[in-house]
């Protein structure tokens, strides 16, 4: 394969990490492009710049989602002794906190469906589908206490 087919390859997955990061997180598109070229770029980290040219993205749109990536916890921001430029790459535990703040929302919907079971009281056909709803988010806290993620 040559260098210009692997890069296009390379751009290709960065825009479906693109296409998920917006259709399961209503993410900007260049948030998730920030995102796809961090984890699969070499050198790891990659000044704005350099992440601005490879996914065709303004200075102005780049350094806000960089900001909003950096606050949230899954982008830090790195810098080299001597030099000026500042060097992004994606956090060594970003998947991670992806997933502990899936698993805190859900936690915190699970309180929400405890509460309508209460209000359901013992009428089944009221408590059936909230029920529902429980059992599942129990299930899936049960799997991550079980099975936490080891690095």
């Amino acid at each position: 394969m040559t260098t210009e087919e692997e890069q296009d390859r390379t751009l290709r997955w960065v825009e479906r990490v693109a296409a998920f990061c917006v259709e399961e997180w209503g993410l900007p598109p260049i948030t998730g492009r920030i995102l796809g070229w961090l984890m699969i770029c070499d050198p790891a980290e990659q000044s704005a710049g350099q992440i601005a040219d490879v996914i065709q993205a303004s200075r102005a749109s780049l350094t806000s989602n960089m900001r909003f990536l950096t606050a949230i916890g899954l982008v830090k921001k790195v810098r080299r002794p001597g030099d000026r430029t500042a060097y992004y790459r994606i956090e060594d535990d970003a998947w991670q906190k992806v997933i502990q703040r899936k698993l805190e929302s859900l936690s915190a919907f699970g309180e929400i469906a405890d509460e309508g079971l209460a209000i359901a009281g013992g009428d089944e056909r009221r408590a059936e589908r909230i029920k529902a709803a429980h059992d599942s988010l129990t299930w899936l806290q049960d799997l991550a206490t079980r099975h936490p993620l080891r690095r």
